[in-house]
């Protein structure tokens, strides 16, 4: 059973291992709301995962750690593992999807680690690692669906109440539920007042559905670039812990995830995976009722891939109204892009680029398609500039 002394020993085993994250005060971030952030991307090996690993494999015995140890990841688990294994002198092997961040895999060999890359999801990955836990003697270190591994989370919900004495609600990232599962049931245990909200991803929302239907549901499918909680299955353990100390959860889109990772860079200078931006998501686009409240949002990992990064940066612009391509239907002759230009100057935008095209069979010969990328401050600016475009006579065909 899952008992907060099995948490307190997981807190004194990881004193040495595990960083107590900083509680840092984020106001700005949404008015009328006081928000803090755990910050768990800022942890050893760039996630909270690291402490439910070392503890689970801190408890195991002589004879299974001279066995070894294996795990499946999409990534986070797997650099946790990775390096607790190591710390402990054990061999660690680890599945992870063949599609997990190059950065991750890396990441998890630098750690001394054997990674075997499955074809696949993080299930298919988890189906791999249970065929050679058979064949080979190792122990498998789950990386939810775990007392062990839950208590170890559960630290991070002793170190939150130690940081901040008035909590109205933490807001928690959901996968297969081990994290929240540990977060709750500490915070819950010591201070039952405080409320405590789950979030998935929209494109894989295994918890969020099984607690509609109060049974465990497998996804067909999970497609997300918030790869650390892609989980087609929620844990039997943290099913019945999120019934039990959660009160509620929700889901949040892939456009709400990227707005929420471009503001905690702008306004926080922080980087986050988009695992670890869903907390701070839900709490942006109004999912949660935390207005005047005290709210913790655990930043769970921040490992996410440079090259996903700048599309999600891309991404999160356009959702917010910072970036726009405006194509417009011009009469090909002199003078037209100096119309265009002026008028967007004059409403404040700024033109980072500029594409001619006039070989569409669709237009007319004498025309021509403009198509213009703008950085604009907010939705308003553009629907100024598409006005005044429309007043001087400009067709705008597309907003892309």
């Amino acid at each position: 059973m899952l008992t907060l002394d099995k948490i307190y020993h997981a807190a004194f085993t990881l004193k040495n291992i595990a960083r107590t994250t900083d509680l840092l005060s984020s106001s700005s971030l949404k008015p009328n709301t006081h928000i803090y952030l755990k910050t768990e991307n800022l942890q050893v090996t760039g996630s909270f995962k690291v402490r439910g690993a070392y503890y689970k494999i801190s408890q195991l015995t002589d004879e299974q750690k001279k066995a070894g140890v294996i795990a499946c990841s999409a990534g986070n688990h797997a650099q946790g593992v990775a390096l607790s294994a190591t710390k402990n002198g054990i061999k660690s092997v680890v599945c992870m999807p063949d599609g997990a961040p190059i950065s991750k895999v890396e990441a998890t060999k630098g750690y001394g680690a054997d990674v075997v890359l499955v074809p696949g999801v993080y299930d298919d990955a988890f189906n791999k690692a249970q065929e050679l836990q058979k064949e080979n003697g190792y122990t498998f270190v789950h990386p939810f669906d775990d007392e062990d591994v839950i208590a170890g989370q559960g630290t991070i919900g002793l170190e939150i109440l130690n940081q901040l004495e008035n909590i109205d609600a933490v807001v928690v990232p959901i996968g297969g539920g081990g994290l929240i599962s540990g977060v709750a049931y500490t915070v819950k245990s010591l201070k039952p007042q405080i409320k405590v909200y789950g979030v998935q991803a929209a494109n894989a929302p295994s918890m969020f559905e099984s607690l509609k239907k109060k049974e465990q549901i497998t996804l067909d499918t999970v497609s997300t670039f918030a790869d650390g909680i892609a989980v087609k299955h929620p844990g039997d353990l943290t099913f019945e812990l999120v019934k039990e100390y959660v009160d509620e959860v929700v889901t949040v889109s892939e456009d709400e995830i990227a707005m929420a990772i471009l503001t905690l860079m702008e306004r926080q200078k922080l980087i986050a995976e988009g695992a670890g931006a869903t907390a701070v998501a839900a709490v942006l686009s109004d999912k949660i009722p935390v207005d005047n409240k005290n709210v913790v949002c655990i930043v769970s990992g921040g490992n996410i891939d440079v090259n996903i990064l700048s599309r999600v940066l891309t991404r999160g612009l356009k959702a917010s109204g910072r970036n726009v391509n405006l194509q417009i239907a011009l009469e090909d002759k002199p003078g037209q892009l100096v119309q265009v230009s002026t008028i967007i100057s004059k409403c404040g935008g700024n033109i980072i680029n500029v594409r001619y095209e006039r070989s569409d069979l669709n237009m007319p010969i004498s025309s021509c398609y403009l198509t213009i990328g703008l950085e604009t401050k907010n939705f308003e600016q553009i629907e100024v500039i598409k006005q005044e475009l429309s007043k001087a006579g400009l067709k705008i065909v597309n907003v892309i």
